[in-house]
């Protein structure tokens, strides 16, 4: 796995001070974007929450997924968790070391009492004496939250500041492009009661061998209950590596409701990833899962069309511009306000969706603005398939006849591409094995790159990657 060091630098360790008022908890900041630039150490609130004790819990489940592992769990893995500040909430997204699991804790208007939330994205000290710390708050405890460096801190700018290089997987940051992708496909599938929502959760195995070659397990809503199925079924939602839902152990029992979210399926459907959303006061926690547990997120493939076409790359820079932090982004407004069409601007999200720049909300159906604290192109440039493909086209490896294409590989194999009403299908292993599940594959990717390229020739009009 390719990997590079990323330097987080903060001020001092995040800390959960005593005070007269009660507890302050002192989140760090890291270097980040803001709608003024890059800020070391933004400031994006201070005040209080409203529920102490769930929020507590809720920062310990994003860390956890954090520093989990729950593919070959021995191997080590920590990242500190990014904050967003959307003007009207917080939130902290984390993903796991092995990058099959994707979390993300909203911190709503309502858990929160004090300032203005201010607007960026940065990472977030949450160190092993902190999340000690959390442990330990109670359930009427006050808690002061600030997030961002102490005022003392920020003019002492010669101080000490506390770095981690942590190792930052290349896969992991393009799990982050495709858990959005995905989860714009997904529908509320289900909505279980508290109590039905703790039955069901503590009936989950916690952990331990699985077998490779085990079956997905599937669920079906019946009512307020979710009823096991041994496949998939209309309306079933599946649930993959049912131990990766471990992390919402820790709120379950401040938990108002549970929603499970996941996209349509037909009688026998492969395995898909599904949302997990534990409703609780003022906030929401939601874990999404890749399709199985030995299967992250950065090879899904859902960005790839996104990646390959330059009329979204030029959308996507337009769309940008516009973007203003906001904690739900209407697709309408932006349509008007950039002259593109609706379906354009959704291409363009996906797009900048691949470089972090927004993320996908699955209770709100709506992306939101955010940016992640790398680099913007990083998930391009470490696609092999998108590499792959743009070396066949380079190489002239590809000819058209009508709705089929010849691509003709480095070792003199020919590949046989149809591309039916924007339906493609390929006469390689990788299709064979993954029939579409998993992205298009390099031949595919490559036919449609230069299909493309033939329509912009012509003059033909393209909407939402097809031609038209």
């Amino acid at each position: 796995m390719t990997r590079s060091l990323q330097a987080v630098a903060y001020r001092r360790p995040s800390v959960l001070e005593s005070a007269a008022g009660g507890p302050r908890l002192g989140l760090e900041t890291s270097r980040g974007a803001t709608p003024s630039g890059t800020v070391d150490h933004p400031r994006f609130f201070t005040g209080f929450l409203t529920s102490p004790q769930v929020a507590s819990a809720g920062l310990l489940a994003v860390a956890d997924v954090a520093a989990a592992r729950y593919y070959q769990p021995q191997l080590r893995a920590s990242l500190d968790p990014v904050v967003t500040g959307n003007g009207d909430r917080l939130r902290f997204e984390s993903f796991s070391g092995c990058g099959g699991v994707y979390a993300r804790l909203d911190v709503l208007a309502g858990g929160l009492d004090g300032d203005e939330v201010g607007h960026g994205t940065t990472n977030v000290d949450v160190n092993n004496p902190l999340r000690e710390a959390l442990s330990r708050i109670g359930a009427h405890d006050p808690l002061h939250l600030r997030v961002g460096p102490e005022e003392l801190a920020v003019t002492t700018l010669d101080g000490p500041v506390v770095e981690k290089k942590v190792p930052l997987p290349n896969r992991w940051l393009r799990g982050f492009a495709e858990a959005q992708v995905t989860a714009a496909g997904f529908d509320l599938r289900a909505e279980l009661t508290a109590a039905e929502a703790v039955r069901f959760l503590r009936a989950l195995p916690r952990g331990g061998a699985r077998s490779v070659s085990a079956p997905p397990r599937w669920v079906v809503p019946a009512g307020h209950v979710l009823r096991p199925t041994t496949r998939a079924v209309p309306g079933a939602v599946c649930l993959p590596g049912p131990e990766r839902l471990a992390a919402l152990q820790r709120v379950l029992r401040h938990a108002t409701a549970l929603r499970v979210y996941g996209p349509a399926v037909t009688s026998g459907a492969a395995a898909t990833a599904s949302a997990w959303e534990a409703v609780l006061p003022g906030m929401r926690l939601t874990l999404t899962l890749s399709p199985d547990a030995s299967r992250g997120f950065s090879g899904e493939g859902g960005v790839l069309d996104a990646l390959a076409t330059d009329e979204a790359a030029g959308d996507a820079e337009l769309i940008a511009v516009l973007l203003a932090w906001e904690p739900r982004i209407d697709v309408a407004g932006l349509a008007a306000g950039s002259g593109l069409t609706a379906e354009r601007v959704r291409a363009a999200l996906v797009r900048l969706g691949t470089s972090g720049r927004v993320g996908y909300d699955t209770a709100e159906a709506a992306y939101f603005h955010r940016e992640l604290p790398y680099d913007a192109d990083r998930a391009e440039r470490h696609n092999p398939r998108l590499r792959s493909a743009r070396a066949l086209v380079a190489a002239g490896a590809v000819a058209l006849d009508g709705e089929l294409g010849t691509v003709t590989a480095e070792d003199d194999h020919v590949h046989r591409v149809r591309d039916a009403a924007g339906v493609l299908s390929c006469s390689c292993l990788w299709w064979a094995r993954y029939r579409g599940g998993r992205g298009p594959c390099k031949h595919a990717l490559a036919v449609r790159m230069v299909r493309r390229g033939a329509a912009v020739e012509q003059g033909t009009v393209r909407v939402d990657g097809g031609v038209r």
